[in-house]
């Protein structure tokens, strides 16, 4: 039989890139040659420093090169980001630039965690469907509306690669695995990993409402899901109360019992996460965020922050 060619990946190693989604990503890599026998693919880690990469946890791992290291990127290959914290920074000039020689090259650019804020920058998700992980979605959503942003476990949109961070790298990279060699081979992959349930890009990237309050009641969680989805026009509890068909006191009662919080603390909480996020992630004024999260003037939204 005629040797088959590996499939190459270049892994970009940000500045503090998280660690789980990349080694998520590059082991299913290794476990699936195993499956097969053979080098179906093979991968060089490269970064800005050229050296060494270190991650958020302080691990530091040793790179094959710069970004012009080995030979050109070509049109088979995958281009992956690893991303991390603080990542509108890491967007360097130079980063930019390399990525979009590749993109121009034909290759497949991918980016797990925050990866996709780096492509983004490069204008390369411009039109495109990708995802984030969910920490980083409403400042990705600000920062890049022309990207069609889904809360999804990973995108798929042809040569353009996204996986929103944790173990969602090993979803992803089972479904390219599954695309090359079929689904034998990427369920082999994952029971090595203990990979229970593959996930599809079908699949939310959060916990539900239920299990992350700790509380299963239908209503209360109807409530919240609600509100999550009307942050930057907040709606009042007693609309909240008549559309869950209660009154508004027994909305309060129920908030109280399962929550230790009325529903306009848990709500204003809730609208305060979103505006930490902005304010990390985006170059957005006060004011701004302070209206993207419902607040009606910059001064309250200083006191409630505050």
């Amino acid at each position: 039989m005629p040797s088959v060619k590996p499939r190459r990946f270049t892994f970009l190693l940000l500045d503090s890139f998280t660690m789980l989604p990349f080694s998520a990503a590059i082991e299913p890599l290794r476990l699936a040659n195993r499956a097969e026998g053979g080098p179906h693919y093979e991968w060089r880690l490269v970064g800005p420093a050229g050296d060494l990469a270190t991650c958020s946890n302080g691990a530091r791992v040793v790179l094959d090169g710069g970004l012009e290291a080995g030979p050109p990127v070509g049109r088979d290959d995958v281009v992956i980001v690893c991303g991390g914290t603080n990542i509108a920074s890491r967007a360097t000039r130079p980063v930019l630039n390399w990525l979009r020689r590749q993109a121009r090259g034909g290759a497949t650019i991918g980016g797990v965690c925050t990866g996709a804020w780096v492509i983004a920058e490069a204008g390369l998700l411009d039109g495109r469907k990708a995802t984030i992980h969910w920490e980083n979605h409403d400042g990705f959503a600000e920062a890049f509306p022309e990207v069609d942003l889904y809360r999804s476990v990973f995108v798929n949109d042809g040569n353009r690669l996204t996986a929103a961070g944790g173990t969602s790298s090993i979803d992803l990279l089972l479904h390219l695995i599954a695309q090359a060699q079929g689904e034998a081979v990427a369920s082999e992959v994952a029971d090595q990993m203990l990979h229970t349930a593959i996930r599809s890009d079908q699949d939310h990237q959060r916990l539900s409402i239920p299990t992350r309050i700790g509380v299963r009641h239908p209503r209360l969680a109807a409530v919240i899901a609600r509100m999550e989805a009307n942050l930057e026009d907040p709606v009042s509890p007693a609309q909240l109360a008549a559309d869950a068909g209660m009154s508004t006191r027994q909305l309060e009662r129920l908030f109280r019992r399962y929550l230790n919080r009325s529903p306009k603390r848990y709500y204003m909480e809730t609208r305060l996460a979103r505006a930490r996020n902005l304010l990390m992630q985006t170059e957005m004024s006060v004011i701004e965020v302070a209206l993207a999260s419902g607040f009606s003037s910059p001064s309250h939204f200083s006191k409630c922050y505050r």
